[in-house]
């Protein structure tokens, strides 16, 4: 039984935020765009109008004051408008080359509306750190200095902070989506993967939305279904088990009271079904009982090194597990599983080993045999009870068919997992992966 694997290309908490990230990115885009043509650019536009008129109307104002009263406006305009005036031709505060001074819009729409204003063609320029423009007023050529802080604030910081705004929005807003239901989600998940089919699993907590409390209710359910189903098959078939040994005993007992007219061989045929059906009641029993141990922590090496020593036939055994390393795992359980996987091998091979190793992830058990393998697209069927591969086996193998089966139902029932591959003995390779937690 191979472990079953993830599908669907991730999970739902990344799934949903890279939905609700790319919905933001193209709600973000929107609303830069709209913010940009509806407001900021009208909002530039006035303003720009507006300090246009305001400059022409200074330069103006400068050129019909008198002269020993320009100072005093000069100073008011420093002051109070952050705009320097000078009616000189050449102050040399201008740089001798005109120059590209800000990427800013607002500063080609104040040139753009001043050039409108004054029906020609108006330059800005840069010297003494500031911005200046040449308005010919009254004969002369007026010139207006100001900072580049008069641009106000720049469309790139404004987007800026619509960025931060709309991120801390979706950040927020994920953060709820995944608190009051991917988390949910995530441990119900966790919870139901528990579920091994008995009584004991902890139930889905039915809180949350109303769809959430639904599927928890419905999985409670249906796990409770389950684990009477599961329970009344074993208390089913350990009875049938029972009631069935009885007459078997009774038979055995007949076949040694045969006669002695009785045919060696008859006697013999009469004794061997007698053993194959205690096997197969026993092999019954077995397989119903399989979800009834529970874990514990025990020294894994040890138990290993036992479970190798009790098969009845010699195999090669390599226990690559450190003396102190415990582990919580069923222990009737896992003897089960490596001797039904030993059985198995033995039944079709000449030689069988069985190798433990540990690491981080929990233990690893392998047993490779050198008998004829068994197909690809079998290795998930000779898992069911009673599936058969007499013809690419051995058509002299004997047994019930329930010995994987059991493997497969202990190793689901503890979360452990079960596969077949090939062998570098050319046979089969049973492989056994028990995650579980260290003891410390």
């Amino acid at each position: 039984m191979a472990s079953a694997e993830r599908i669907g290309g991730g999970s739902l908490l990344a799934r949903t935020s890279l939905v609700l990230g790319v919905s933001a990115f193209g709600i973000l885009l929107t609303a830069i765009f709209a913010l940009d043509r509806l407001v900021l650019q009208p909002i530039l536009q006035q303003s720009a109008t507006k300090d246009a008129a305001e400059m022409i109307l200074f330069a103006q104002t400068w050129v019909e004051l008198p002269p020993d009263a320009r100072p005093y406006f000069e100073l008011e305009l420093a002051e109070k408008h952050d705009l320097i005036i000078s009616g000189e031709a050449d102050t040399g505060r201008v740089g001798a080359r005109p120059r590209a001074v800000s990427a800013r819009r607002y500063a080609e729409l104040l040139v753009t509306s001043l050039a409108e204003e004054l029906a020609i063609p108006v330059d800005l320029r840069v010297g003494e750190g500031l911005l200046w423009v040449t308005v010919p007023m009254g004969g002369r050529e007026i010139q207006l200095g100001f900072s580049e802080d008069r641009l106000g604030v720049p469309p790139f910081y404004v987007a800026f902070v619509i960025i931060a705004a709309v991120s801390a929005i979706v950040f927020l807003t994920s953060l709820f989506i995944v608190q009051r239901i991917i988390r949910p989600l995530v441990r119900a998940s966790k919870l139901a993967e528990t579920f091994r089919g008995g009584g004991d699993f902890v139930p889905l907590p039915e809180k949350g939305p109303r769809e959430l409390v639904s599927l928890a209710r419905n999985f409670n359910t249906m796990a409770r279904e389950i684990a009477a189903l599961i329970d009344n098959r074993t208390t089913l078939l350990a009875g049938v088990s029972h009631d069935l040994r009885t007459p078997l005993a009774r038979m055995r007992l007949g076949v040694e009271l045969l006669p002695d007219s009785v045919p060696e061989a008859d006697r013999a045929r009469f004794e061997r079904n007698l053993i194959g059906m205690d096997e197969l009641i026993g092999d019954a029993l077995q397989f119903a009982k399989g979800t009834a141990e529970l874990p514990h922590a025990v020294p894994v090496a040890p138990l290993l090194r036992d479970i190798a020593a009790a098969q009845e036939s010699s195999i090669e055994c390599q226990i690559a597990v450190p003396d102190g390393l415990r582990m919580r795992v069923a222990v009737g359980a896992l003897r089960r599983v490596v001797q039904n996987l030993v059985s198995n091998a033995l039944q079709h091979a000449q030689t069988v080993s069985l190798v433990a190793r540990s690491d981080e992830r929990g233990l690893e058990i392998l047993v490779d045999d050198d008998g004829p393998g068994i197909p690809v697209e079998a290795r998930e069927q000779v898992f069911e009870p009673f599936f058969r591969l007499d013809r690419s086996r051995s058509v002299h193998s004997g047994g019930s068919g329930l010995g994987l089966a059991i493997v497969a139902q202990l190793c689901q029932a503890h979360g452990w997992s079960a596969s077949i591959d090939d062998s570098p003995r050319g046979g089969v390779r049973a492989r056994v992966v028990i995650p579980v937690e260290v003891d410390a």
